[in-house]
């Protein structure tokens, strides 16, 4: 019986395949809203939308206020509430109290199926 060796091609392609499925497990961003850069009236919610069904008990966000007009300071956390929506793709924030003029960042983690954990952010201004 003769044994073929794959070729460094085959190898090369076996492993860009392999390499290419994992790559798509993890949740990428679409889209949020509102957008990021947006500038408006203030959102009741926010909403994140992903690639992947997200594991929405290692899944989260945080909502920060980053800038408020004429005042330079730290980021300060306002309390929101982050729930999975009923696309089991979308992460919701929701502000406990209508959001002032200023400029929000929401920082958040999103896990899939695959567990490995993809973080990130999305800037908006409220006029």
């Amino acid at each position: 019986m003769r044994l073929i060796k794959p070729t460094a091609a085959v190898i090369a392609l076996l492993s860009g395949l392999l390499m290419s499925t994992l790559a798509q497990a993890h949740p990428k961003l679409l889209s949020s809203s509102p957008a990021e850069g947006a500038a408006g009236a203030p959102p009741d919610k926010i909403e994140l939308h992903f690639s992947e069904n997200l594991v929405t008990q290692f899944s989260g966000a945080k909502l920060l206020m980053t800038e408020m007009a004429g005042m330079a300071h730290d980021p300060m956390p306002i309390k929101a509430k982050v729930s999975g929506g009923s696309d089991p793709k979308t992460m919701l924030i929701t502000p406990v109290a209508p959001l002032t003029a200023g400029t929000y960042k929401v920082e958040w983690r999103a896990v899939s199926s695959d567990t490995h954990p993809i973080t990130g952010n999305v800037t908006f201004k409220v006029k």
